[in-house]
């Protein structure tokens, strides 16, 4: 289903502000951000909880707050923000949102790529709620290890494979498992399109005639989503 489609299942105030946001971020060369269904769910929950209040906040007494709204509603992502007002017109609502410089810098983040949104209503008055994020795409550690190793091998090192030795490298805080390796680099990241800079430069120098890369999970757990990444680079 396309994002107007999408868009189409909800109230015109909320198909309203999509896409007025989109047309923003039309006018500056940003992408569309597509419609987060699980998103949406967060955003209404706290709309009633301001309809509720008779006020704007972006969390309440006994509230999760905003990280912790959307990550029960099992939307995986590395980066969230929102937006939050009230108003009798969605179309003022929209205006002052771009007229404020924090909200206007939520919807013209480059470094977003959903939103959810609900609109509610009391009588006259609106209360709406902008959820923003970065999805992280659901990868097995192969799929990440794979997306890596294309990487390393565009970088020019014709011997890349996933190994052993690198998963536990990953695990591992400092030091390297199994033989001795040239260079070792441990990353964390939202996305793998890209190589670290210091591990690009490092290839470009020469002098390896193989990789390894390993996926791991650490002990840490947060709400936000990342990818952990070993590559062991070998003379």
């Amino acid at each position: 289903m396309t994002c107007a489609a999408r868009a189409q299942l909800h109230t015109v105030a909320e198909q309203y502000l999509f896409q007025s946001i989109n047309q923003e971020r039309a006018a500056v060369g940003l992408p569309a951000l597509k419609w987060s269904q699980p998103l949406t769910h967060a955003a209404q929950d706290h709309a009633v909880q301001m309809r509720a209040a008779g006020a704007i906040s972006h969390q309440f007494r006994g509230e999760a707050d905003l990280t912790e709204r959307a990550s029960s509603t099992g939307t995986r992502f590395s980066r969230v923000s929102e937006n939050v007002a009230t108003s009798i017109s969605v179309l003022e609502m929209h205006t002052a949102l771009m007229n404020s410089p924090h909200h206007r810098e939520n919807i013209l983040d480059a470094k977003v790529n959903s939103i959810g949104i609900s609109v509610v209503q009391s009588g006259r008055q609106l209360w709406g709620v902008e959820d923003f994020a970065r999805d992280v795409p659901e990868l097995s550690y192969l799929q990440q290890e794979a997306r890596v190793a294309q990487l390393v091998l565009r970088a020019g090192i014709a011997n890349v494979e996933p190994s052993p030795e690198a998963r536990e490298i990953c695990r591992m805080s400092t030091g390297f498992a199994g033989d001795r390796p040239a260079f070792v680099m441990r990353y964390t990241a939202s996305d793998l399109d890209r190589l670290p800079s210091q591990l690009t430069h490092r290839l470009k120098e020469g002098g390896v005639s193989s990789a390894a890369v390993g996926a791991c999970s650490l002990s840490e757990r947060t709400d936000f989503t990342s990818y952990n990444i070993a590559v062991v680079l070998y003379r």
